[in-house]
C-alpha cells in the first residue's frame, strides 16, 4: 500500500524515533509499504518519520542509481552495494568515518527542493534488518550519504538543518511557504 508522505512543517519530522522492538507481521508489512512508497515516489531512501510515524525504522534502495557510485564493504571485504538492496534500517547506529564533502541532497519531504549539505564520505553501520538479525557494514558515496540522511530523520533533524547559511537563505522562501502550507493542511483536519 502507497503511504502519503508527509512534508515539512508537518511535526512528526522533528520527533525523535522510538526504538523498534517488535519484528513481527505488523512491521514486515510497514516495511513492505515504505518500499512500496519510496519507489512510487522516485525515492532511493524513506525515513518512518515521512509517513508519519516517529520509529526508528528507514528503507533505502540505490540500486537504480548509475551516476553516483556508492561503496560497501562487509567484514572488510569490499562487496557490490547492490546485494543488500533493498535495505531496512532498524535502529540504526552510525560512526562516521573520513573527511567531510559538500553535495546536493533533496528530501521526498521538501519536493523540488535541493540545497547542498556536509556529510562525511564514508559510515560505519550497526542496524537490524527487518528479521530482527544484526547487521553491521561500511558504506561509502551515495549509499554512506542516503543512510546519513534517513538515519538523521530518525531522530528528528532534516537536510536543511545541515545546509550552510547561503544554501539556506536560497530556499528559504518556499520552505516557509510549503511549512505554512503544511500546517494549515493539519488545523483544517482538525
Amino acid at each position: 500500500m502507497i503511504l502519503d508522505v508527509v512534508k515539512y512543517g508537518h511535526p512528526v519530522l522533528r520527533k525523535n524515533g522510538t526504538e523498534v522492538t517488535d519484528f513481527g507481521p505488523e512491521t514486515a508489512e510497514l516495511i513492505e509499504n515504505m518500499l512500496e512508497t519510496m519507489n512510487d515516489y522516485h525515492g532511493i531512501g524513506l525515513a518512518a518519520q515521512q509517513i508519519a510515524q516517529a520509529i526508528r525504522l528507514a528503507v533505502v534502495d540505490i540500486s537504480a542509481v548509475e551516476d553516483r557510485p556508492s561503496f560497501l564493504e562487509i567484514d572488510g571485504k569490499e562487496a557490490d552495494p547492490n546485494s543488500i538492496m533493498p535495505l531496512i534500517l532498524i535502529n540504526p547506529e552510525l560512526t562516521p568515518e573520513g573527511d567531510p564533502e559538500a553535495v546536493s541532497e533533496g528530501c521526498l519531504s521538501f519536493p523540488d527542493i535541493y540545497g547542498e549539505v556536509t556529510r562525511t564520505g564514508f559510515v560505519h553501520v550497526l542496524c537490524k534488518n527487518g528479521k530482527g538479525e544484526e547487521m553491521k557494514f561500511k558504506a561509502g558515496g551515495l549509499l554512506a550519504r542516503v543512510i546519513q540522511h534517513e538515519t538523521d530523520h530518525l531522530k528528528g533533524i532534516l537536510f536543511i538543518d545541515r545546509m550552510d547559511r547561503e544554501s539556506k537563505d536560497d530556499i528559504k522562501s518556499r520552505i516557509d511557504a510549503m511549512a505554512e502550507e503544511t500546517r494549515a493542511g493539519l488545523a483544517a483536519e482538525g
